[in-house]
């Protein structure tokens, strides 16, 4: 196949300059050091900032027992009666404290989703889900509010930082499925008026367990 004579002057250039490259002015602006420093606080109160500045809501809990109380009180509280959890081990932690709870089948007229994470973004204030988990895909995003539950040991500095643990956890089996949930779902696309709820969950709960010195 011949090669037309300014597509061959082109690439006579582009050989010419990758012959003699030309040295970077500031060498020491280059290099794959993110631009955040690492936060000065404890990451848990970093997330606990930036994620209630995203309108979300943030409990700190001591224990399982404790995060398991203050569920029950918002379920009471909103009267809810339609609490969707998918996964198995995440409900055999509830019912454990609150035996009464009952979880509902259905996520297009449930009241709350209940999951787990895989980690909790510090910097952002995100939640990183995956679809290792049975809830995943779609319990964090049909549902008119989402409950995450999780513990300090999950927490990481920055996406960066997530998606090295995720291949350090699954190796070259990563699920099908990663996202990040920043707050409740919200857009400005109408006249620019924010408006939260439109695609996703309403409000988005995090109870963040302090994990025992044990594990």
């Amino acid at each position: 196949m011949s090669v037309s004579p300014a597509k061959e002057n082109i690439l006579k250039k582009i050989r010419q300059a990758l012959s003699h490259p030309v040295p970077v002015p500031f060498p020491q602006s280059e290099g794959n050091n993110s631009v955040f420093q690492p936060p000065v606080d404890d990451m848990a109160v970093q997330f606990a900032q930036e994620f209630t500045k995203l309108q979300g809501r943030f409990v700190y809990c001591a224990d399982a027992k404790e995060a398991v109380q203050h569920l029950l009180e918002l379920v009471q509280s909103r009267a809810w009666s339609k609490l969707v959890c998918r996964e198995k081990d995440l409900q055999n932690l509830l019912l454990g404290f609150a035996p009464q709870l009952e979880f509902h089948n259905a996520l297009h007229d449930s009241d709350a989703s209940v999951t787990s994470c895989e980690l909790l973004i510090s910097r952002t204030g995100s939640i990183l889900l995956s679809s290792a988990y049975e809830s995943g895909r779609t319990a964090s995003v049909y549902a008119p509010v989402h409950i995450c539950i999780a513990f300090t040991h999950q927490l990481v500095y920055d996406i960066k930082d997530g998606l090295v643990q995720l291949k350090e956890k699954y190796g070259n089996h990563l699920p099908s499925f990663i996202s990040l949930a920043t707050g409740p779902s919200r857009t400005a696309d109408i006249e620019k008026t924010l408006v939260v709820g439109v695609h996703g969950p309403k409000e988005v709960f995090v109870f963040l367990i302090e994990t025992p010195s044990s594990i």
